[in-house]
């Protein structure tokens, strides 16, 4: 059984980045919008400023005051979209309640939504049949990056290369779960060689649940709900990744009850630890990718 260790896989997504990084002929910018100084939002900015300074992309303030209007986080979007060597814009989730989030969200362009939340990239993404030169959401491209690597570099998912495997997706949510099916359902060989995505939802019926779950030969888990996955609901050497959080007290929780999970499991991903890291670098991946475009329009400055 393999416990998947993202941070040890993320040094490797961020060593590639470095050396792509490096043969730009400027420095990019990257700014993630904080509105209020909310302790885990606060945390999650910093650590995403300290990854991207270490990469050497330029990381501009875009703190705003919790009393911030919906026009106010709008104009600072306006503001740093006018900057030449911007290459990513993301915006802080969740928003104060007086914010229209999507509203918002809707004023990054295209080419710098590395966080994939407009509605102009939800159109895009889910009328394409080539995501070649398209930014995957950073969660969605972690999940496919980790479940490749559970495939392909574990002896014990050896039998998965033969494809005509079942996948069940718990959780429809916009951010994972949703994309996530999307981007399978088109890309992945263990599909189009015989086996079928399985949805469950808050829709589904608790035995249809239960059915898909024993069935399973992956698990792609993206609730927030800890604990709704149980060991004996899943068959042996299954492959889990876990992409569901929920922070209680400060202590950063998974959709699966890892003890008994990991007990049946040939590849895991826990909580924290697992899909997180590989995420952030994602998104790092999503910056870079954006300024290796302005160097081919020559849309930047040196």
């Amino acid at each position: 059984m393999v416990i998947f260790n993202g941070k040890e896989f993320s040094k490797s997504i961020l060593e590639d980045l470095k050396k792509r990084i490096s043969l730009l002929s400027f420095v990019p910018e990257f700014s993630d919008i904080l509105i209020g100084n909310d302790g885990p939002s606060l945390r999650y900015v910093n650590m995403k400023k300290n990854i991207a300074e270490d990469l050497m992309i330029s990381f501009i303030d875009g703190n705003l005051d919790k009393s911030c209007t919906t026009e106010s986080v709008i104009n600072k979007i306006k503001e740093l979209v006018l900057r030449p060597n911007i290459c990513g814009i993301i915006v802080q989730l969740p928003l104060p309640n007086h914010i229209d989030t999507q509203k918002v969200l809707d004023f990054i362009p295209l080419d710098l939504d590395v966080d994939g939340l407009s509605n102009t990239y939800s159109n895009s993404f889910y009328n394409t049949q080539d995501f070649t030169d398209m930014l995957i959401m950073p969660t969605v491209s972690a999940v496919k990056k980790i479940l490749d690597e559970a495939v392909n570099n574990n002896s014990s998912s050896a039998n998965f290369e033969e494809g005509g495997k079942n996948i069940a997706i718990v959780g429809q949510g916009r951010l994972v779960g949703k994309p996530i099916t999307h981007l399978l359902q088109i890309q992945n060989t263990l599909i189009h060689k015989g086996g079928q995505v399985k949805i469950i939802d808050s829709q589904t019926d608790e035995i249809l649940k239960k059915e898909i779950l024993k069935n399973a030969d992956i698990i792609i888990t993206a609730v927030g709900k800890p604990g709704i996955i149980k060991g004996n609901e899943i068959k042996q050497d299954v492959i889990v990744i876990d992409a569901g959080t929920l922070e209680i007290e400060n202590v950063l929780l998974g959709d699966i009850d890892f003890e008994t999970v990991s007990q049946k499991a040939s590849f895991v991903t826990p909580t924290p630890g697992g899909v997180g890291p590989v995420t952030v670098a994602c998104l790092m991946e999503n910056i870079i990718s954006s300024a290796e475009k302005k160097v081919l329009t020559k849309n930047y400055h040196v």
